[in-house]
């Protein structure tokens, strides 16, 4: 069964940025140690080394990646719990990421914001992020982590044609 996309683009001064929410019935601290601790992070993307906060470098280990390579990640912003923003660098150039985490009532809802210059590549990022997205929901649940091969390509279509 393919999975349903949640994203969406939304145009900004410089581009466009693609938003995909999860919503938790947790409360937000708890959400917020899902995606800033390494050894949290390590069961749903991958774990991280480095000095955290603000301004500061760490490097991810892509663990459900081909080869499990490293990644360099700047900390742009850390306002626990509300707001992460990253920026990554590497052969495919640099991304700015964002996590945006908001409480009400005992639901918390993530929304990740990748900030885009264009269009390009939409088709694989959008089912990349979804993926990973279900990922931290299931690590969270205590349930099997899903397959990429329903993600991608059968969400890439979806993404393609984001307006």
């Amino acid at each position: 069964m393919t999975p349903i996309p949640t994203g969406r683009l939304r145009a900004t001064a410089t581009g466009f940025d693609l938003e995909i929410p999860r919503t938790f019935h947790a409360d937000i601290d708890d959400v917020w140690a899902s995606v800033t601790e390494s050894d949290r992070t390590a069961q749903w993307f991958g774990a991280w080394e480095g000095e955290s906060g603000a301004g500061k470098s760490i490097r991810v280990q892509m663990r459900f990646e081909e080869g499990a390579p490293w990644m360099d990640m700047r900390v742009d912003v850390c306002a626990a719990p509300r707001h992460l923003a990253l920026s990554t660098s590497g052969e495919s150039g640099g991304w700015k990421l964002e996590l945006e985490l908001e409480q009400s009532g005992e639901t918390t809802t993530l929304v990740l914001i990748q900030h885009r210059s264009d269009r390009e590549g939409l088709g694989e990022i959008g089912p990349g992020w979804e993926y990973y997205l279900d990922n931290l929901v299931a690590s969270r649940d205590g349930a099997p982590l899903p397959s990429f091969d329903d993600y991608y390509p059968a969400q890439q279509g979806y993404y393609e044609a984001l307006r």
